[in-house]
């Protein structure tokens, strides 16, 4: 409590002052105006209203009676982990048992990989994976995630198909809790992110962070545990008795109490000074409009100044240290990140050949609608998009990372992978606007035509939207390498002048001028000649598929951003007809119960495959598993049973029989499936039927799934007797209470359905970068 209080007081004070800063750089910014690259893309504000990410079962490991427990996983359009007891439980409404905000954890698929975290977080005490009774893993397919200073979680599923799924659907719960940070708060995200940064430079700690992760209180509490977990340590580490397991044990639930401790703290905290600095915003703006003229000629006159001590000690650090390096340092980020980006491409392109063969082959209207909705989500599938992270994922600077003070590339990974995801979305949205636009003046008489022109459009507009955001993440990614490294080589020589330049600034000014930040500001123009450069370069280079900066598209498609305007298009209600799943308003929440919010992930039982205890559906992969809302699919197995019950009453009547011929034998074994395509000849244009014939195979995978379950069988029935217990111990706690029973005639629900309604996430367009705080474009996003 004391180190977290002390810590707070001296992050308040930096605040308090990178506020003022921050709000000048805005004011400034919106009076001046400033350029920047049109987006030839339309940007949707809010994807997520109305949706749901994720929901299934899976296995989870209880450290409090080392037992594994069926848990059923919700996952809201927040990206949060909510687990409870059952499927019945979360339809009820009830409050999940665990709720995990992923900010900061790493997923990880092996115990291996687990176990040499742990061994590094707690030196001196290690244990083999082996010999670690509390994780042990029944299946051989675990899902675990790790955090520095959280609870760890454990999990696992019954199949390496479904662990890499699963593994990406918590990837994505990463990737966007640590993204917490809203950029379109132009005033205390940038007044946060430059505090944070001052602080641990006054204390010697340069260089990119890779806990600059979640909402502001985490990063916060991040900030504190990373020195105050290596005192607890030291001080308690000595005293823990026991096996090695205990003792690791033991220091993880100690390191988990400090932190929920800390967090608590800084999250009140936090609060009280945002508060503070808020109130005071309305005269420091008026202030701000009435002398911002003077303010601009001052930081002028100081800023040459400033110029004269520290360009000649900044250049010859740029030439000796620097510039051999600059095309190493660039020439790693953009091959995988240019890599990246064409899956992204890629992955859009196949999935618009998948709609023209399907209105080609005469899907229909609702099967139209059917892959519209897919389409329109997916940016946010975590497995198909999975194979474009893995794209940028090899990014690797080796060799650079101790040169430069780079901790890890996971920074500018899951910057980059944000940035994949958003272009994705863009490209999607803007295709969905096209082709309702052309439908509604052309109709649908020709689909296929109508979506080809849309989405040679899009295509165009996405590689000129995917230069110039690489070219601005490779401008920046440079900067927060090189910027951290100036400043601590210089600081030695240039921070014993600059209090000097203090009293060049009115006294009136200096809550909006500092002398810190100008110095930032300087040694940011000595570089950003050499990296503008650079990257001008590397455009030139056609492997890199950049455009060059002399191509600049301005309005070449000016009706395009009036369609930005318009709602998004409902594509289930206009081809299916079928009433719209929309998002559940708190008005009718009370009352409606059992309406749903549409799935980004649908949830499907392959054919033939048990699901034991609920445990772990499947994710619909990218490749031949069809992907079906929970309606259709609860419509589909009422139409199968009574197609059953036909069968079996002709069968009655008719008799057994039996195949006479081997051929009918091997089609019972090898189903063949027939379908009649019509298609026109090249000699004399006449149509003829052409009938493809595919074998489909069983799948062969159900004996090693079946052997799994039998393990899991053994391992239940060891604590039988254990929850008899438990469940006759609640029954007699629960009589003074309503008994908590699952009403299965009034829910004929899949878990799609959120039972209350989540905050959205938004994701607005960000401002151009400030002209007279380029220092922003280099804190860590």
């Amino acid at each position: 409590t004391v180190r977290t209080r002390q810590w707070m007081k001296e992050f308040g004070q930096v605040y308090e002052q990178q506020y003022a800063v921050a709000l000048f750089n805005s004011v400034r910014f919106e009076i001046e105006g400033g350029g920047g690259t049109q987006s030839q893309l339309l940007h949707r504000k809010d994807p997520l209203a109305g949706r749901t990410i994720f929901s299934g079962s899976l296995f989870q490991y209880l450290e409090e009676n080392r037992k594994w427990r069926n848990r059923f996983v919700f996952v809201p359009n927040d990206y949060t982990i909510n687990l409870y007891e059952s499927k019945a439980a979360h339809d009820r409404g009830l409050h999940p048992k665990v709720t995990i905000n992923c900010a900061g954890y790493k997923a990880l698929t092996s115990m291996e990989e687990y176990m040499e975290l742990i061994n590094k977080s707690l030196p001196g005490v290690k244990a083999k994976v082996g010999s670690n009774p509390f994780i042990k893993c029944e299946t051989g397919f675990p899902l675990i995630l790790w955090h520095p200073y959280a609870r760890h979680h454990y999990f696992c599923v019954m199949t390496e198909k479904e662990q890499k799924k699963w593994h990406a659907v918590l990837q994505d719960c990463v990737r966007d809790s640590n993204n917490g940070l809203p950029e379109n708060c132009t005033v205390k995200t940038p007044a946060f992110t430059d505090a944070v940064r001052l602080h641990r430079q006054a204390r010697g700690q340069y260089g990119t962070w890779d806990m600059m992760c979640g909402t502001p209180p985490q990063i916060l509490a991040n900030l504190v545990m990373e020195s105050l977990h290596p005192d607890i340590r030291n001080m308690i580490v000595p005293r823990l008795k026991g096996k090695m397991q205990q003792r690791q044990k033991n220091w993880m639930l100690i390191s988990d109490a400090v932190y929920k401790q800390v967090l608590f703290q800084t999250t009140g905290q936090y609060e009280a000074l945002v508060e503070a600095c808020e109130a005071q915003r309305g005269p420091l703006d008026a202030r701000l409009r009435t002398d911002m003229d003077q303010l601009i000629t001052s930081k002028e006159h100081v800023s040459s100044k400033l110029r004269a001590l520290v360009l000649p000690k900044a250049e010859q650090i740029l030439r000796t240290n620097i510039q051999p390096y600059i095309n190493s340092i660039l020439e790693a980020l953009m091959d995988p990140t240019s890599r990246g980006f064409a899956e992204v491409r890629d992955v859009f392109f196949r999935e618009m050949v998948e709609i023209s063969k399907n209105s080609l082959n005469g899907g229909g209207k609702e099967k139209m609608g059917e892959n519209m909705e897919r389409l329109s989500m997916l940016a946010f599938h975590p497995v198909k998009m999975q194979s474009c992270y893995e794209k940028v994922e090899e990014l690797n600077l080796e060799g650079l990372q101790q040169r430069f003070d780079v901790s890890s590339p996971s920074v500018f990974i899951s910057r980059a992978q944000i940035l994949m995801r958003e272009q994705m979305d863009n490209a999607v949205y803007t295709f969905e606007q096209l082709l309702n636009q052309s439908l509604e003046a052309q109709g649908d008489s020709d689909m296929c035509k109508i979506t080809q022109r849309c989405q040679d459009r899009v295509l165009k507009k996405y590689d000129y939207d995917s230069s110039s955001v690489r070219k601005k993440f490779f401008r920046e990614a440079l900067l927060q390498i090189i910027i951290p490294y100036m400043l601590q080589q210089l600081a030695p020589s240039c921070s014993p002048e600059l209090p000097r330049f203090k009293e060049l600034i009115f006294e009136d000014f200096s809550r909006f001028l500092l002398i810190e930040n100008m110095f930032e500001e300087v040694v940011l123009q000595s570089v950003s000649k050499d990296i503008m450069m650079a990257v001008k370069e590397a455009a030139v280079q056609r492997r890199h598929n950049l455009y060059r900066d002399s191509i600049i598209l301005t309005n070449s498609d000016p009706n395009l951003h009036l369609l930005g305007e318009n709602p998004q298009v409902d594509w289930a209600t206009k081809f299916g007809g079928d009433e719209p799943e929309g998002p559940v308003s708190s008005a009718d929440e009370g009352r409606v119960f059992g309406r749903r919010r549409k799935q980004v992930v649908s949830m499907i039982q392959p054919d033939g495959v048990p699901l034991p205890y609920e445990s772990c559906l499947e994710v619909p992969g990218v490749e031949l598993i069809p992907e079906e809302d929970a309606e259709m699919f609860l419509s589909k197995e009422e139409d199968q049973l009574e197609n059953e019950e036909d069968q079996l009453g002709k069968e009655e009547d008719l008799g057994p029989k039996s195949p006479d011929s081997v051929n009918e034998i091997r089609d019972l074994i090898n189903p063949v499936v027939e379908v009649v395509v019509p298609v026109i000849t090249v000699e004399d244009g006449v149509k003829e039927d052409v009938t493809h014939v595919t074998t489909v195979e069983v799948d062969k995978d159900e004996a090693a799934i079946q052997n799994a379950i039998e393990k899991l069988e053994i391992a239940v029935q060891e604590d039988e007797s254990e929850q008899i217990t438990e469940i006759s111990a609640a029954e007699s706690d629960n009589e003074s209470s309503p008994p908590l029973v699952t009403d299965s005639s009034s829910r004929e629900d899949s878990g799609f359905q959120s039972p209350t309604s989540e905050g959205p996430v938004t994701n607005e367009d960000i401002p151009p970068n400030k002209l007279e705080k380029p220092a922003d474009e280099w804190r860590i996003a």
